[in-house]
């Protein structure tokens, strides 16, 4: 395997985005219902207890009495309205927590949005993540609770923009990172996300692949494998500002300190870590070697995530938060419920062939 390729940069075009969402209702028509009382009772709080117990480690005591009448009112929305709750794991804990019923990273995401059972989904995470189960759900009613809840890495590439790789680069398959637009997926041969990237890249037997737009992403990938990694230069505004320096300073404070990183991190910075893989790859190394200290090198959040079900880890949390996972609120989740509102669309033409990448995906991991 190389160890040292060097990555072809594909020139990088003009950023726009495309997120949809007007704060209209959904076109199919809901019983109307109006805002729940949103009270905190005695008798709530005994009822919310075994749930705050779970939880108790990272969301301060003085903050659950406001959390509660809202996760309270989702939860019992969510079974009035058929609807389930999918939240990514950069979300909050009051959200991963406490009113998903189906949580992970965005292979994840994708796999378990095509098996729901459910009218409604609300999604918990950015636009993109919300395209992708109304691709696998065209007939389900997706809503997102902010629509301008972006994405830098889906904002830095087009459809255009593929089109015009296609043309650059004739013959070499197009494997796009899921974290992109429904439009961006139409114009590729198959998604991945970190989690499957490297197999596959080299599932085409091909000697060159795009892998687009992750840069970062794309030069960590090209580190394992002999195939010719063609690239974009799309960075995620989270795990870009990441610094080796920064680590090396965790491991001057601390010599005995874990440091794991998502491999959305530029490449000098994945080369400090101890381990390097994705969202769920990294929560199942925490959870196998259960590590005295540990620093995630990725979305603040997901450490406190990850804290709820590893208690007898301590987690050092550099903090780099996502402004745009971050538009979600339970506030937002609740008001999506009530007034079915941020739907989700896909237009039909782009929707068909984006469901097709997506679907050789998933089905390449079964």
């Amino acid at each position: 395997m190389g160890t040292t390729r060097e990555v072809d940069m594909a020139l990088a075009g003009e950023m726009q985005r495309k997120t949809g969402g007007d704060n209209k209702p959904a076109a199919r028509q809901f019983k109307r219902m109006d805002m729940p009382e949103l009270e905190y009772t005695p008798g709530m709080a005994k009822e919310m207890a075994p749930l705050y117990e779970k939880v108790k480690h990272v969301i301060p005591s003085i903050e659950w009495p406001f959390f509660a009448p809202y996760i309270h009112a989702i939860n019992t929305l969510k079974k009035e309205r058929g609807a389930v709750v999918l939240a990514h794991n950069y979300q909050t804990p009051e959200i991963f927590h406490c009113v998903s019923d189906i949580a992970g990273d965005s292979l994840q995401l994708a796999k378990e949005a095509a098996k729901v059972d459910a009218d409604v989904i609300v999604q918990c995470g950015v636009h993109f993540m919300a395209e992708t189960s109304k691709l696998l759900n065209p007939q389900k009613t997706v809503l997102i609770p902010d629509a301008k809840a972006g994405c830098s890495l889906a904002d830095s590439i087009t459809g255009a923009d593929v089109r015009m790789l296609r043309e650059t680069y004739p013959g070499v398959p197009i494997v796009t990172y899921v974290n992109t637009s429904a439009e961006v997926k139409a114009e590729s041969d198959i998604c991945c996300t970190s989690s499957n990237a490297l197999q596959i890249v080299e599932s085409f037997g091909t000697d060159r692949v795009l892998c687009i737009p992750d840069e970062f992403l794309a030069k960590n990938i090209a580190k394992q494998t002999d195939v010719k990694i063609l690239t974009w230069k799309g960075h995620c505004e989270v795990h870009e500002r990441f610094t080796a320096e920064e680590l090396r300073q965790y491991r001057k404070d601390d010599p005995n300190i874990v440091i794991i990183a998502h491999p959305e991190c530029p490449p000098d910075v994945v080369e400090e870590a101890d381990f390097s893989g994705s969202t769920s790859g990294m929560i199942n190394w925490v959870k196998d070697n259960q590590p005295k200290r540990v620093v995630m090198v990725t979305e603040c959040s997901m450490s406190d995530n990850v804290a709820v079900e590893n208690p007898n880890v301590e987690f050092v949390r550099p903090c780099n938060l996502c402004p745009h996972m971050k538009r979600i609120s339970l506030k937002n989740i609740l008001e999506s419920l009530v007034y079915m509102r941020e739907e989700v669309t896909v237009d039909p033409t782009v929707a068909v062939r984006a469901r097709q990448a997506v679907e050789r995906m998933i089905n390449l991991g079964n």
